[in-house]
């Protein structure tokens, strides 16, 4: 949700009944996340979270900085990914701050478990963005989290309507996390190009980049996103990043700013073949509540009695 989980995208999910998410590191500074904090309370006085993604990177963001951004903030919910966040749980904790942890097997969300995080979010290999390297979706994933853990959990990847939540809590899940659906709505602060390109788009539309790297992204497919794999066919295993800068470094806010949908690869889930309109937030989130309790309620009743 880089360049997508702004104030005004948060806001309306917790306005409408959500926990809206703050995407931390789309704020270039702690500063500047401190302010986006700021921005989001004047809209709701609902909870919200911030997103934390720990990176592999030489350069590391000012995390400590950011943390205290969150604390200072009165955030009481954060939502970690990427690395191992570990080492900054215990800053998180002292503060009363809830972690949800990103994972996208069973194994990472059992390590998550025993080092203190509350809750995880298990992603499945349907999910836009990274869904990690063993490719098992939800239908397989989300039981067997549910097999495992004892904190609760929340279903990522597919997620889209009330057809999506009444599956994932059948399958174990505690609710349902959704990306890509929130960025087809009218409050998300994203060029109207986006929105368009995903209610145009199918689930056949969606490619997987980087998987040379063990970075795997599963993408929008446009003319960046073929160029990656045209040159990963043809470097195969001696592929770098280096090889495909160009088209994943700094491209979002072309992108989502500026509608210029082939600048880059950009973040897109399966589930792209279920959008097909662009409501308010408060219409998709009563929409999705109303379709699970009537399958819920109606026709998996009737089955059973």
């Amino acid at each position: 949700m880089h360049h997508v989980g702004l104030a005004e995208l948060a806001a309306a999910v917790s306005n409408a009944g959500g926990l809206g998410i703050i995407t931390g590191l789309t704020q270039r500074t702690p500063q500047d996340l401190a302010a986006e904090i700021r921005r989001c309370r004047e809209m709701t006085d609902k909870p919200f979270g911030v997103n934390l993604t720990f990176l592999p990177t030489v350069n590391s963001p000012d995390y400590p900085g950011y943390i205290r951004a969150i604390v200072e903030g009165g955030v009481k919910v954060v939502e970690t990914a990427g690395n191992n966040p570990a080492p900054y749980l215990a800053s998180l904790k002292e503060a009363g701050i809830k972690v949800i942890h990103k994972c996208t097997s069973v194994r990472h969300a059992l390590k998550a478990e025993s080092i203190g995080c509350d809750a995880v979010s298990v992603d499945g290999f349907e999910c836009g963005g990274h869904p990690g390297e063993d490719d098992i979706p939800n239908f397989i994933l989300l039981p067997r989290a549910a097999e495992a853990l004892k904190i609760p959990f929340v279903a990522s990847g597919g997620m889209a309507d009330g057809r999506s939540l009444a599956a994932a809590l059948s399958l174990g899940a505690d609710g349902i996390n959704m990306g890509t659906r929130f960025v087809a709505t009218q409050e998300a602060p994203v060029h109207e190009n986006v929105k368009q390109a995903l209610v145009a788009a199918t689930e056949l539309d969606t490619r997987l980049v980087m998987r040379p790297l063990r970075n795997t992204e599963r993408v929008l497919r446009n003319a960046a996103v073929d160029r990656i794999l045209e040159k990963e066919r043809a470097l195969g295993t001696g592929v770098k990043f280096e090889d495909i800068v160009d088209e994943v470094a700094g491209v979002y806010p072309k992108i989502m700013k500026d509608g210029a949908l082939d600048a880059g690869a950009w973040s897109c889930g399966l589930v792209v073949g279920l959008i097909k309109d662009i409501p308010t937030v408060k219409e998709l989130v009563d929409r999705i509540v109303r379709e699970a309790t009537d399958i819920i309620s109606g026709r998996l009743a009737r089955m059973v009695v």
